[in-house]
């Protein structure tokens, strides 16, 4: 069942924003059969929807999440920065818990996932722009419950890695280019086994037990960037 309507003559003005133009415009005809709602722009990138949204003022904005440049947390929060009435939805292909906990705490009231069904959209409009809440209270504290020991994770992390000496920085790059460790050991002038010695250094210091353990967190933590793992499997810290 539908959320009842704003009062008549009144609609609700809604800023769009997705980088992919065809999605975007295809919400808009969607949307443009609510009577109450008004589609003031659609917009493709970040700064484009900071800039709308200080033109047109929308009551609601429904932000795409991942978008190059400017993220649309990060244009969430500049547009609550310049607007804190403005009602911010995340628009969002998938579920992800980190992901409502980060659009909370830009400001944004909830996180919807792209497949929803346009009267959905609707209706989650309409909510938003009464304040009413999108998601369980339970689900949004574990939400931020896990980003906060994520960043923590993460934060021990960069400080393991931080114990890495330029010489381990500079094996971990060899060996990420794909070298062999006999290779690696002649372009470094030192045995195999003072090689070894280093790697085991290193994973001691990572607290990890094996090469590609120490190679992933390097690279996604940015002290390695020879070679792209970020669609590996991420070892527990």
């Amino acid at each position: 069942m539908g959320y009842p309507m704003p009062a008549e003559g009144k609609t609700i003005k809604v800023l769009i924003v997705d980088d992919q133009r065809t999605f975007g415009e295809a919400l808009q005809l969607a949307l443009a059969k609510e009577k109450d709602l008004r589609v003031v722009d659609v917009v493709t990138d970040g700064p484009a929807a900071v800039e709308a949204a200080t033109e047109f003022q929308p009551d609601v904005v429904l932000m795409d999440a991942a978008m190059p440049g400017m993220s649309g947390i990060e244009a969430t929060r500049r547009i609550k920065d310049a607007d804190p009435g403005a009602q911010v939805l995340i628009l969002s292909g998938y579920e992800d818990e980190l992901l409502l906990a980060r659009a909370v705490q830009a400001g944004a009231v909830g996180l919807l996932r792209k497949t929803e069904a346009v009267t959905n959209v609707a209706d989650s409009v309409r909510q938003a722009h009464r304040h009413e809440p999108l998601h369980d209270e339970k689900e949004i504290e574990g939400a931020l419950r896990r980003l906060r020991h994520r960043r923590e994770r993460d934060a021990s992390v960069e400080k393991r890695l931080g114990r890495l000496t330029p010489r381990e920085v500079e094996i971990l790059e060899l060996m990420a280019a794909g070298n062999q460790a006999d290779l690696i050991a002649e372009r470094l002038g030192m045995s195999v086994y003072t090689l070894r010695t280093h790697t085991q250094n290193i994973l001691t210091k990572l607290g990890v037990h094996s090469k590609l353990e120490a190679l992933v967190l390097a690279i996604r933590f940015g002290k390695v960037t020879t070679l792209d793992l970020s669609e590996g499997e991420e070892p527990e810290a």
